[in-house]
């Protein structure tokens, strides 16, 4: 009866093995079959039951079983992953002759356009291009550039302080700094970079922005070098139909201070919308450098000068394409940026 029942299971079991379709019923045969509970295991628990002189028989039998089962389950699982990988190949079937698909590409930020532009002007007259920290010492963001600490303009510039010495940089000439105290002349450099001011967030106004300085020190520096350097630098980017103006200001670190306007792009200095009817739009402010910054600096006054600006990065993209609101250059809004 033994051996009729191991044939059975044996018989049932190739057949449903050969028969299975899917990597389930694979499984499930073999659960039933030779799982913990499965029908020739119990056969095997029984083998207690059966007559000293018959077990090595029967057992030889179960063996057998059971290796031929194995085998079979083998097989099945073989032919079902073979008929997997086809079934997945013919799905993911790719005609090499068709033509490739487009995909999109990202492109530079008008930020980093502008400033390409503004860093090639200035590099083909000379200029090196310098970076410095974000997160500077007091001294070199106030006190170097002749702001002590009981001057209104630190007030103005609602820094944020990390500490009692340690700040978040409110412009980029601390940059200037460290290039005249490495003290290699002549300095011609401009810095632009990253700067923090507390600020609420506005059309033009923000905590977080760009400036772009500029510094030459030498010996025989005058006012009509930064004049003319200045005027050729905004004919480079609005056009050489260009004209520039400068007004009296006042800035700590530079004297004589000055604010540049430059002739509207958009009207040619006649007046229109974009420069509300005046004919002219501030861009920049400059001047000489004030002696007493060369000096902290260990620059003698007396044998070198300089001239320095600086420019807001935002501004310029501002004006080169016509936007008239900062926020939209960090909304990160694909539908403005795809413009650009």
């Amino acid at each position: 009866m033994m051996q009729q029942e191991l044939e059975r299971i044996r018989q049932e079991a190739l057949e449903r093995l050969k028969e299975a379709q899917v990597p389930e019923a694979v499984e499930k045969v073999r659960v039933e079959v030779l799982g913990k509970r499965g029908t020739l295991t119990d056969i095997l628990k029984g083998m207690k039951d059966v007559a000293a002189e018959e077990r090595p028989k029967v057992g030889q039998m179960v063996n057998d079983a059971r290796t031929a089962i194995e085998e079979a389950i083998k097989v099945a699982q073989a032919k079902m992953e073979e008929k997997i990988l086809t079934e997945r190949l013919a799905r993911e079937q790719i005609d090499v002759t068709l033509p490739g698909k487009t995909l999109p590409l990202g492109h530079l930020h008008p930020n980093t356009v502008a400033l390409k532009e503004l860093e090639d002007i200035f590099i083909g007259m000379g200029y090196e291009v310098m970076e410095g920290p974000e997160i500077e010492k007091d001294y070199y963001n106030f006190e170097a550039l002749n702001i002590p600490a009981d001057h209104p303009a630190k007030d103005e510039q609602d820094t944020f302080y990390i500490n009692g010495d340690i700040l978040l940089r409110t412009q980029t000439s601390s940059t200037q700094i460290h290039a005249m105290e490495a003290g290699r002349m002549p300095i011609r450099m401009i810095a632009p970079g990253r700067v923090y001011r507390s600020d609420a967030v506005d059309a033009t106004h923000s905590p977080t922005f760009h400036q772009v300085e500029g510094l030459v020190v030498d010996e025989g520096i005058t006012f009509a070098d930064l004049k003319g350097t200045l005027e050729e630098f905004s004919k480079a980017l609005f056009g050489e139909e260009t004209r520039v103006r400068f007004r009296p200001h006042h800035f700590p670190f530079t004297e004589p201070s000055a604010e540049m306007d430059v002739s509207c792009f958009k009207c040619g200095g006649k007046g229109c919308g974009f420069c509300k009817g005046e004919g002219w739009i501030e861009i920049l402010g400059c001047g000489m450098v004030h002696p007493h910054v060369l000096e902290m600096s260990g620059i003698d006054p007396k044998k070198y000068t300089g001239f320095a600006f600086g420019v807001g990065l935002e501004r310029i993209a501002l004006l080169k394409y016509g936007i008239d609101d900062m926020r939209l250059l960090y909304e990160n809004d694909t539908r403005f940026l795809e413009q650009f």
